[in-house]
């Protein structure tokens, strides 16, 4: 489990692609500290896991499913990447809770200039939206952030200075691809309102504990 705060960009050092999927090594720092072999790591937002861990950098592997589902099959030499260790317990959750399960991908149809912050508007698929919603989170290629607005085919977040300066949201712009995951509260509601038949009164509030 993770939280959406980004704790390093990191710099992709090498990519080895085969048949099998992809093994990447990742420059870094801050998140080596602690960490060991077999550490849960998000990686764009993606959870993989850390092998081969060395002073001043790590390796994890992704799967053909990971490459094809979010954007770590884009990577290149040199591109920055945003990085997150997983939660412990005592920490604070300065974000959400992030599972770095990418449900899909989303694409930037504009990013402008909104006071000292921008708004990005991404494009989404319709199955995900339904997810979305106003003030609600979301996590951004692992980027815990707040909902503006929601369409029937994109939603828009603002980005501040610093979200800007220590993710790759400040490197992306229209037509950039972005993983998204959204809450996850969300969805084991809607499925415990569908095994209750979607009905809400008092009885079903008083059957799941809420009383007066």
């Amino acid at each position: 489990m993770f939280t959406g705060i980004i704790e390093e960009l990191g710099t992709v050092k090498d990519i080895k692609k085969d048949s099998k999927g992809a093994r990447l090594s990742i420059s870094a720092k801050t998140v080596l500290e602690g960490l060991k072999t077999g550490d849960s790591i998000t990686v764009n937002g993606a959870c993989l896991t850390a092998v081969n861990i060395s002073n001043n950098s790590f390796e994890a592997d992704a799967a053909p499913e990971t490459l094809k589902k979010t954007n770590l099959g884009e990577l290149k030499n040199s591109s920055k990447v945003n990085l997150e260790r997983a939660l412990r317990l005592s920490d604070r959750l300065g974000g959400h809770l992030v599972t770095g399960h990418i449900e899909a991908t989303g694409k930037i149809k504009e990013k402008k200039s909104a006071g000292n912050s921008y708004l990005f508007f991404i494009e989404a698929p319709k199955d995900l939206l339904k997810y979305v919603v106003t003030k609600g989170s979301i996590a951004i290629d692992g980027i815990s952030l707040t909902v503006v607005e929601v369409t029937d085919r994109l939603f828009s977040v603002a980005i501040i200075p610093h979200t800007m300066s220590v993710t790759t949201l400040g490197t992306k712009g229209a037509g950039d691809t972005v993983n998204l995951e959204t809450d996850i509260i969300g969805k084991y509601v809607e499925k415990m309102l569908l095994k209750e038949d979607k009905k809400i009164d008092a009885e079903f509030l008083k059957r799941h504990g809420f009383s007066k």
